[in-house]
């Protein structure tokens, strides 16, 4: 795996999804709409995942650095900076792209951090890998035009309920973009032996693979307060131990090769707090799961 702009760390993170319906932008005012102190928000199943033993290397393209990543888990510490690589590749209807040179692709928002393709190493190996990056919105406001195929097509699919579509809209597009993975099918299409188990978010394509993807948010309510660790960890189990379940539930004709958990974190003292309780989930819930942490910046209301 190429791994753009990496700083070695081994602190681990991964998260849960908490409150929904309303939010703001990191640092920005707050949107409308109802959401809890407290309550966990919806977004589909998650996983875990953490690294363990060797650090990470790799090629760097224009522009953007990471706080850390790869099979040491997601650092802590270090704030992305720097631009996003130069366009390359063409889109394909379900939202695949070409050269693996060019990411992150263009697209919503500026991605930078951790953005280079997985490779049979990460999906085939039974170890858990962690990566980390960040997406920047700016001053925009959500644009449906903007989004790629497939995130469009999530957006006109829905979900199964909650308030987290933006959430899956985002975590395709940082996919799609960074890994040039192609949507196979969204939340409703999947199929499972239990209609009323576990689930997942989203099927992709990713180097050959298919790959679930379980999308969560972190996110304390109301804006600007701590993310607190008994949240962070509660709901990390949770979810945790939900893509376990649905890993088994899926259908043989949808199976994947493994789950990514992938967290929406409101800031980066929300990746914190997750870090510091992750290590306390059992290694067996957290097994076999890449788990990839995107801090939202800018106006990012929407997605919380």
């Amino acid at each position: 795996m190429r791994l753009v702009g990496l700083t070695l760390a081994f602190l681990i993170v991964a998260c849960g999804d908490s409150g929904g319906g309303s939010g703001a932008a990191s640092g920005g005012a707050t949107s409308s709409g109802g959401a809890s102190p407290g309550g966990a928000s919806s977004g589909g199943t998650s996983s875990g995942g953490t690294s363990s033993g060797g650090t990470s290397s790799g090629g760097t393209s224009s522009g953007g650095s990471a706080g850390a990543a790869g099979s040491g888990g997601i650092a802590s510490g270090g704030s992305p900076s720097g631009g996003a690589a130069g366009a390359g590749g063409s889109a394909a209807a379900g939202g695949s792209a070409g050269d693996a040179g060019a990411v992150p692709l263009p697209g919503f928002g500026k991605l930078l951090g951790d953005c280079g393709p997985l490779d049979a190493t990460e999906i085939l190996s039974p170890s858990p890998f962690s990566f980390q990056n960040s997406l920047d919105f700016g001053g925009a406001a959500f644009e449906y035009n903007a989004l790629s195929t497939g995130g469009k097509k999530i957006f006109d699919a829905g979900n199964l309920g909650g308030s987290s579509i933006h959430s899956e809209i985002f975590s395709y597009e940082v996919l799609y973009r960074c890994e040039l993975a192609t949507l196979l099918k969204t939340e409703a299409e999947v199929k499972y032996t239990d209609t009323g188990g576990k689930k997942t978010d989203l099927l992709v394509q990713i180097d050959g693979y298919k790959l679930g993807v379980s999308v969560t948010r972190a996110y304390a309510y109301p804006p600007g307060t701590p993310y607190a660790e008994s949240v962070a960890k509660a709901l990390l189990e949770k979810k945790l131990g939900d893509i376990l379940l649905s890993s088994k539930n899926v259908v043989p004709a949808d199976a994947w090769k493994k789950q990514i958990l992938h967290i929406l974190a409101y800031d980066t003292q929300h990746r914190d707090a997750l870090a510091k309780v992750y290590p306390q989930v059992s290694p067996t819930t957290r097994a076999d799961t890449i788990v990839m942490v995107t801090v939202t910046e800018g106006n990012d209301g929407f997605v919380y």
